[in-house]
């Protein structure tokens, strides 16, 4: 039901990203599952990069927010199996590479949060963190942690 929920609004579930450093995408801890930072990466590209502000407009980093989420529920899905096994999204922590004097982070993350209610429903309400940052991994534009509890 979420993978064809998230197919209706014309995304997929990737195959989960390789990590990028010294680090594993995502650990699974009782009925909790916290993720690595996810840039919007698809298909070993990175397809937004640069400053919120400045080298890209606020849709286009709300839509790297997005392909940040859907790369979190992927190394999600390869810790549990099925993304049907999710009880709730617990929080996200959404990084903006933000140019001087840009303060729509909160809008910016908002391209994951709706998108996340958009799939789980109520279960997609989750506590936020929207941080404006000087420069991120390969410059991307935005970076994205989630935490999920499990059935």
């Amino acid at each position: 039901m979420v993978e064809v929920k998230i197919k209706e609004l014309g995304y997929s579930v990737p195959e989960a990203p390789m990590p990028l450093a010294a680090y594993v995408p995502a650990v699974s801890t009782g009925r909790m599952v916290y993720t690595a930072g996810q840039l919007p990466v698809v298909d070993g590209k990175l397809m937004y990069s640069g400053k919120a502000g400045q080298d890209l407009s606020l849709e286009n980093a709300q839509e790297a927010a997005k392909i940040c989420a859907l790369n979190c529920l992927s190394v999600i899905k390869s810790q549990i199996g099925d993304l049907e096994n999710i009880v709730r999204i617990v929080k996200l922590t959404v990084f903006v590479n933000s140019s001087a004097g840009f303060s729509d982070q909160p809008k910016v993350a908002n391209g994951a949060s709706e998108f996340l209610v958009q799939v789980f429903g109520d279960a997609g309400k989750h506590a936020r963190s929207a941080v404006g940052v000087n420069e991120l991994p390969l410059n991307a534009a935005v970076e994205i942690e989630m935490i999920v509890e499990t059935k």
